[in-house]
């Protein structure tokens, strides 16, 4: 671990057991209670720093703390008599697991498979129901590409609202992964004269339409920019975000060309009968307050061999998608067989979303 990131999560450790230090049961502060006989932010501080001194990867620091953390968790519960009840006690658990967890991209299938059992259980305690998640990989020679038909978008925006469905987007925000931009005939793509707000019957005489979301970019600036590793280009193509890692510095937004990065300023609220219940952990889950989302082509689908909600929603099939290594995939006659461009090609990122038409 860097000495940047080691200071950095030593700072988060402290401050939140600074915050524990004010949660004491009995009504003191834990530190004058007479049940603490030692100050346990130095007493934690300093496990840190013997942690940090062995020489280990960022994986094994981190499991050390998380083993010496739920220990101390429980003898703060015991004490001060904080937690009750068993499902207290195992949603404590799984917070504290959670919270000093390692980066999902360097973990193994099973603690991958752990990390989602863990969220799984969290949320029918919360909530009493059962969400259904997924950490499936990748698979062998996929990678995934997009086509848009702009002479088909009528500006419909039923792609924008299975979207907001499918990946339990924050409904007080009105956050969108995708943008339908209303552009004047003559004009070219001209984006600052675009109107991204439209609220009128389409589609609207002299103009077209033109959607923008996360390109996917084999050669994506938003992944190099990000000091903790949250993101990255998986194997299949798909560009995604541990929302478990993400600090929410914002880089990854200032970094992309295509504005295709979303922060959330809020814990994202989703009426319980509204929230889709059929996830991925780098994909559509609850997030996070203070966190980056964006499209990932709604990887709990297509890695299930389905459209992302996009594609099927959109009632002029102006939206292409599929594995651009199969020969006999549409996305593929259309690369082969149409004219198609790519938003700021000189950049070099190379996205794989193409514009087309007829």
């Amino acid at each position: 671990m860097s000495t940047t990131n080691k200071k950095w999560f030593s700072l988060n450790l402290s401050n939140t057991l600074k915050d524990q230090s004010h949660s004491c049961s009995c009504g003191k502060n834990e530190r004058g209670c007479g049940s603490h006989d030692t100050p346990p932010a130095k007493e934690h501080r300093d496990g840190v720093d013997q942690i940090f001194d062995l020489k280990m990867d960022r994986r094994n620091a981190l499991k050390k703390l998380t083993a010496s953390l739920t220990i101390g968790a429980g003898a703060i519960s015991t004490s001060c008599n904080v937690l009750a009840g068993e499902e207290n006690k195992e949603m404590a658990q799984i917070e504290w697991e959670e919270q000093f967890k390692g980066n999902y991209k360097l973990m193994t299938d099973q603690e991958k498979k752990a990390t989602v059992d863990r969220l799984v259980r969290s949320y029918q305690i919360r909530t009493g129901k059962t969400i259904n998640m997924s950490s499936k990989n990748a698979e062998e020679n996929v990678l995934f590409g997009y086509a848009f038909n702009i002479s088909k978008c009528q500006g419909y925006m039923d792609c924008v609202n299975a979207c907001v469905e499918e990946n339990n987007q924050d409904r007080n925000s009105q956050m969108q992964y995708i943008r339908i931009h209303e552009m004047k005939d003559g004009k070219g793509f001209n984006f600052n004269e675009a109107d991204d707000n439209y609220y009128h019957e389409v589609p609207a005489e002299g103009h077209f339409y033109m959607g923008t979301q996360c390109f996917h970019c084999d050669n994506s600036p938003c992944t190099e920019v990000c000091p903790v590793q949250a993101t990255w280009r998986e194997d299949d193509g798909l560009v995604v975000v541990d929302y478990d890692w993400c600090v929410g510095c914002r880089y990854c937004m200032a970094a992309c060309p295509y504005d295709g990065r979303r922060f959330n300023w809020s814990t994202p609220e989703v009426p319980e009968e509204e929230v889709n219940k059929n996830q991925h952990y780098l994909g559509n889950r609850m997030r996070k307050k203070g966190v980056m989302e964006k499209c990932t082509f709604c990887i709990q689908r297509s890695r299930e061999g389905k459209n992302p909600a996009c594609v099927e929603a959109c009632p002029t099939g102006a939206r292409i998608f599929g594995n651009l290594l199969d020969p006999n995939s549409t996305i593929r006659w259309v690369l082969e067989n149409k004219k198609v461009f790519r938003l700021k090609e000189d950049l070099g990122t190379e996205p794989k979303f193409w514009y087309f038409m007829d």
